[in-house]
C-alpha cells in the first residue's frame, strides 16, 4: 500500500469546493500517480471516514503570457470525495 501522506497532497479550498462541502463532497489535490482506490484508502487512514465514491479530474498544464513573459501553469489532479450525509471531514 502507498503512503497516505504522499497520495493526498492538500485539500483544495476554493469557493466552489466550500459550497460542495455543505453537500458532503470534499475536494483534494492528489498525486499524479494516485487512483480511486488509493484515494479512498488514504481518506480512511487520515480522517477515519469511509467515502461512498471518489471521482478524479485532471486539469492539464496551460501556457500563460503575463506581463510580457511566457510561463506555464502546472497540471493538477484532484479528487472529489463523496461521504454519507452524517460524515464530516474537518479541514482547518
Amino acid at each position: 500500500m502507498k503512503n497516505p501522506t504522499t497520495i493526498l497532497l492538500r485539500p483544495r479550498i476554493t469557493e466552489k469546493a466550500s459550497v460542495q462541502n455543505n453537500n458532503s463532497v470534499y475536494v483534494f489535490e492528489i498525486s499524479q500517480k494516485a487512483n480511486k482506490k488509493d484515494v479512498a484508502n488514504a481518506i480512511f487512514e487520515n480522517y477515519k471516514v469511509h467515502p461512498i465514491s471518489v471521482n478524479i479530474a485532471t486539469t492539464p498544464a496551460k501556457a500563460v503570457f503575463i506581463r510580457g513573459k511566457v510561463g506555464k501553469k502546472a497540471a493538477i489532479k484532484k479528487a472529489y470525495v463523496y461521504l454519507k450525509v452524517g460524515d464530516k471531514i474537518e479541514i482547518i
